[in-house]
């Protein structure tokens, strides 16, 4: 029997409402195989930061720290700021503090009747978005702009450490893939994207079996929705994967449906690619799915074999067009989506 220590830092609005589902499912997993889950539930978020003043404290961090993953709901709320404008986003804490400089963004099209675009059924649009998670335009993401300032600035920092290894995890994934991977950059303008660019050349020789190709992040706003089959692994700096993904998303039916994992040598956090979305907090009737589908990669890292079960349980349940929450068309609540997959895993 295999044992996880599970963090749950369910956290703001809908957070709640769509890791309750994710667990349910993991318990039902749990309840049909060998795989035993220890949950710890962490107070991060808005919430923690109103009650206490620190969205997240150092001994919620030390704790976090001894488990095997994190599996996070979402952080921040729009009304709930720092002094310096910008809302508390403690996930971005823990992707530094802990080094997860890859944010695995998969965009799997599940139906046809999720997609906006014309002609393409399921499986037609399965990309995975390698975002560098630790530094890019986010690098300047704790300055501030001095009151009566004329002019306000932000540094796009890539470092060749940086670049290198969310490079070299790009291609790692593509060899578990379809052997291919798309640099997205602007190196035709700025010279921190000329500078990630080389480094992605250098290393793309240490990988022959995989094709490799370089988009300039405009182009790839437009080729994806022209042609997004020709996409299968796409790497790119911190800002333009945090737009790029949520793009990908609208191709797959919304950000219910667009799951995350944010990984390093030693932690990881899975997550939902949406946000809190406190305009629906607690009426169930947020996605599930993507908090789903995420529970399923952070048992993909553990390296339990389980998470395909997942994977196959989200595809029966949605091949039926009844099952589908309100943002899909539907009418399914989020607690009922959850008890369809947690019920096809049987």
């Amino acid at each position: 029997m295999s044992v996880y220590r599970i963090g749950l830092m369910p956290g703001d609005g809908i957070g709640p409402d769509v890791v309750a589902e994710a667990v349910r499912v993991l318990q039902a997993l749990e309840a049909t195989s060998d795989l035993l889950f220890d949950f710890t539930g962490f107070s991060v978020g808005a919430g923690e930061y109103l009650r206490g003043g620190d969205p997240l404290p150092e001994a919620t961090f030390e704790a976090a720290g001894s488990c095997h993953a994190i599996l996070l709901g979402a952080m921040g709320l729009p009304d709930v700021r720092l002094a310096t404008g910008v809302e508390i986003a403690p996930q971005l804490d823990l992707r530094e503090r802990w080094e997860l400089y890859a944010g695995l963004r998969p965009l799997r099209l599940y139906h046809e009747a999720h997609t906006p675009l014309k002609g393409y059924g399921t499986g037609g649009i399965d990309i995975l978005l390698v975002r560098e998670n630790t530094e890019g335009l986010f690098w300047s993401r704790k300055g501030s702009v001095a009151p009566g300032a004329e002019a306000a600035e932000d540094i796009l920092h890539i470092s060749r450490k940086g670049a290198e290894r969310v490079c070299r995890a790009a291609f790692e994934q593509a060899r578990r893939r379809r052997r291919k991977v798309t640099l997205v950059d602007k190196a035709n303008v700025l010279p921190s994207m000329a500078f990630f660019r080389a480094i992605f050349f250098e290393i793309a020789p240490a990988y022959p079996d995989v094709e490799t190709e370089a988009v300039y992040v405009d182009a790839m706003a437009l080729y994806l929705v022209r042609n997004p089959e020709r996409f299968d692994v796409v790497v790119t700096e911190n800002m333009f994967g945090d737009i790029l993904s949520d793009l990908g998303a609208a191709l797959i039916g919304g950000m219910g449906m667009a799951p995350s994992g944010d990984v390093g040598e030693t932690h990881a956090v899975f997550q939902p690619s949406h946000g809190s979305a406190p305009d629906i907090a607690g009426k169930g009737i947020a996605n599930p799915v993507a908090t789903i589908l995420s529970a399923a990669m952070m048992l993909d890292w553990l390296g339990a074999p389980e998470a395909r079960r997942i994977h196959d349980a989200v595809e029966r349940v949605l091949a039926d067009p009844a099952n589908r929450t309100p943002d899909l068309g539907g009418t399914l609540s989020t607690e009922e989506m959850g008890e369809r997959i947690a019920a096809a895993l049987s």
